[in-house]
């Protein structure tokens, strides 16, 4: 049986992630969406909100499950026994700042990075334009699963001071 995780913080999870899932799930037999924690980001929902989210997101998607990562992306590999992380790209950019961490869990684990080239149409999905569009009132159609944009809505028409 072979295991891939998809990583990410996933501040909210968007159709550009999904796609990345379920092309990732019909390579593996089974996939982990892992919410991660990113010292150097600021998040709009807790990490236990990122989770609920991806759960709600990936809801009857068979052979894919979230868990939180609760420390370092190689270690949680390697303690599920998995085969592959999956890493979506948009573009040379998104190499560029995958192609390190790629090298870095092999050099800690032998862990290999598969990079699947994202859904043109999906291009310019992401996470930060997602909320904007959010904060703004915009139309979240086609950018989020609905359940994310549900939450994206709330947490933008709650007076200031009281977000996630």
């Amino acid at each position: 049986m072979t295991l891939a995780v998809c990583p990410g913080s996933f501040d909210p999870l968007t159709e550009g992630h999904l796609d990345i899932v379920r092309r990732a799930r019909s390579m593996f037999d089974e996939v982990v969406v892992a919410v991660a924690h990113n010292q150097g980001k600021r998040y709009l929902f807790g990490a236990e909100e990122r989770v609920a989210l991806a759960e709600h997101a990936v809801a009857g998607v068979p052979g894919v499950r979230v868990q939180l990562v609760p420390g370092l992306l190689a270690s949680f590999c390697a303690e599920l026994g998995a085969t592959a992380i999956v890493k979506g790209l948009r573009g040379g950019a998104d190499f560029d700042g995958e192609h390190p961490m790629a090298l870095m869990n092999r050099h800690l684990t032998g862990i290999e990075t598969a990079f699947v080239v994202g859904d043109p149409a999906l291009a310019h999905v992401a996470s930060s334009m997602a909320k904007d569009v959010a904060r703004h009132g915009g139309d979240l159609t086609g950018l989020v699963p609905p359940p994310v944009a549900d939450a994206l809505r709330s947490a933008f028409t709650q007076p200031a001071g009281e977000q996630s």
